[in-house]
């Protein structure tokens, strides 16, 4: 009679595999064929409302709000390489799970560098600097989700693919700028794919550790940090030009991260079923 219960788990769990997997293909074919031509940068994207000069900087408030990345990324890499992460009762059951959020928090600390560099001198030029190592964060943290609640090893194989599509998807997309044919499709399904298909993960396949809420709260801090960056930036800087939507997007997008770290410092293992 145990088989029985045991049949249906394996059961459900492939056809919800196959569900993920009919989503994924139906991303890419509304990205890559619906939207049959190429989508250019839009150059008006780089004329931001906080245009101010401060200490001689330009664009200081959305250079200097970058900071928070790095210090999250810092105390992230901090975390999860200390030799106590990996113990019975901590974050991590294995070592090995603890190299996708590594290059999470790397990706994270990076982007400091990397928007700081574009937003002195917005162009796509230097744009690439600053997608780059945001797409490295986005992978990282899909396949770490992936590793925790499909399959551990399959996860683990999977991030230095993802990381690489991410990785690829800018630089095709910059490729495709300077032969004056701009395509962002492929970034766009790599940057939006994981932040449609990560609530199912979250809501259809069991957890290895506790501390979901925070995972879901990271995902609601990112979301919030888009609408910040569009269609908010110039109203919310229109209020009293202290502040512009894109600066505030910069800190949204940093409590993110944050928010990653605080389910990595206060998750436990979940008791096997």
């Amino acid at each position: 009679m145990s088989e029985l219960p045991e049949d249906w788990r394996r059961s459900r769990r492939v056809f919800r595999l196959r569900l993920l997997l009919i989503a994924a293909l139906g991303v890419v074919a509304v990205v890559w064929f619906v939207t049959s031509d190429p989508l250019a940068q839009q150059q008006s994207y780089h004329n931001f409302a906080d245009q101010r000069r401060l200490l001689g900087v330009r664009h200081f408030w959305n250079v200097v709000s970058n900071a928070p990345f790095l210090a999250v990324g810092a105390l992230g890499l901090w975390f999860v390489l200390r030799p106590t992460a990996a113990r019975p009762g901590g974050p991590f059951l294995t070592t090995a799970e603890r190299w996708p959020y590594v290059v999470f928090f790397l990706g994270v600390a990076l982007t400091a560098f990397g928007s700081s560099y574009y937003h002195l001198d917005p162009n796509n030029d230097r744009l690439l600097w600053d997608r780059l190592p945001m797409a490295v964060a986005f992978m990282a943290l899909f396949s770490a989700v992936v590793a925790e609640r499909v399959h551990l090893k399959a996860g683990l194989v999977l991030m230095p693919l993802l990381v690489a599509a991410g990785l690829a998807s800018v630089l095709y997309w910059h490729w495709t700028e300077q032969q004056r044919r701009g395509d962002l499709r492929f970034y766009y399904l790599v940057q939006f794919y994981p932040l449609l298909i990560l609530p199912a993960l979250l809501l259809f396949f069991r957890a290895r550790y506790t501390g979901t809420s925070w995972l879901v709260g990271a995902l609601g801090w990112y979301v919030l940090a888009k609408v910040f960056e569009d269609p908010l930036d110039a109203p919310i800087f229109a209020l009293g030009g202290i502040v512009s939507g894109h600066t505030l997007k910069h800190l949204a997008a940093a409590l993110a991260a944050f928010w990653v770290l605080e389910m990595l410092r206060r998750r436990r293992p979940v008791p096997a079923a």
